[in-house]
């Protein structure tokens, strides 16, 4: 059986370099900007889910957010606090149980954490629990048949059995075993099947400038055709959501390739 990782940013090589971290957390941000069109998130209530040592969760607040960050790691959430308690919110908390009231959240974001936890059906369950009805999640979703697996580098690594996987692992001198568990795209779709989705992962390939992803985006992507880039939607590491508690669309400016609804809507 699967148990919480509860020093996670204490584990050798875990925790990249804040500068890396400061990156992603502005490709989220101008994510949930366009998703709501707006310049900032002055006045919004913005909850981090596997917070860590606290960067994202300190870049909400900088872009105006009255913001909040949970995780089980506790020594991370100490020097989150030492570091940004002064106009941010950490609990030690679990996911599946996160310790706010009811349509209290405007947005929470879940960014690379499903992996990890016991059961992303229960923590799934809970966001959308604090959301308000005009709340948004942000999702970053790993997915199973990435090439290069993203935590240890080992290719096909999230390809195999658990058995499998656990002998690789040792192999190779990683660890003992193989403690993430990644997921399908459907498998995936169906974890967040009671929120209206939005599929910004074509988007932030190809307009990287406008994400904040310019550092991570292939050269041909930017060029790549809708086509090409979903026959190609298989192997793409990292699935990048938005989902709304209550139907509606973004409201951000036009791109080259829009985001994608993955549910109730006709894809445009």
């Amino acid at each position: 059986m699967r148990e919480e990782q509860l020093r996670y940013s204490e584990l050798p090589g875990r925790i990249k370099n804040e500068e890396t971290r400061r990156r992603k957390a502005q490709k989220i941000l101008s994510v949930v900007k366009h998703a709501l069109g707006r310049d900032d998130l002055d006045g919004i209530s913005a909850l981090d889910v596997g917070c860590s040592t606290g960067i994202l969760a300190d870049s909400l607040a900088d872009a105006g957010a009255q913001a909040h960050g949970v995780d089980i790691d506790e020594p991370g959430v100490q020097r989150a606090a030492q570091r940004f308690g002064h106009h941010v919110d950490f609990q030690v908390a679990s996911g599946d149980a996160l310790p706010y009231d009811d349509e209290s959240m405007d947005l929470v974001t879940f960014n690379h954490i499903y992996e990890h936890v016991v059961s992303p059906e229960a923590v799934v369950a809970q966001i959308r629990r604090v959301l308000k009805p005009s709340g948004i999640a942000y999702f970053g979703f790993g997915q199973r048949l990435v090439v290069i697996e993203p935590h240890y580098k080992l290719p096909f690594l999230s390809w195999l059995p658990q058995k499998a996987a656990d002998l690789y692992m040792q192999a190779t001198g990683k660890g003992d075993n193989y403690y993430e568990q990644f997921r399908f795209r459907g498998e995936l779709r169906k974890l967040v099947k009671d929120f209206d989705v939005w599929d910004y992962t074509f988007p932030v390939l190809v307009e990287p400038e406008a994400f904040a992803n310019d550092d991570l985006a292939p050269g041909w992507a930017r060029h790549a055709s809708k086509e090409v880039l979903t026959a190609l939607l298989p192997l793409i590491p990292t699935y990048i959501w938005v989902g709304f508690k209550t139907p509606r669309q973004p409201s951000g400016p036009p791109l080259r390739i829009p985001p994608q609804p993955l549910s109730r809507r006709p894809v445009r």
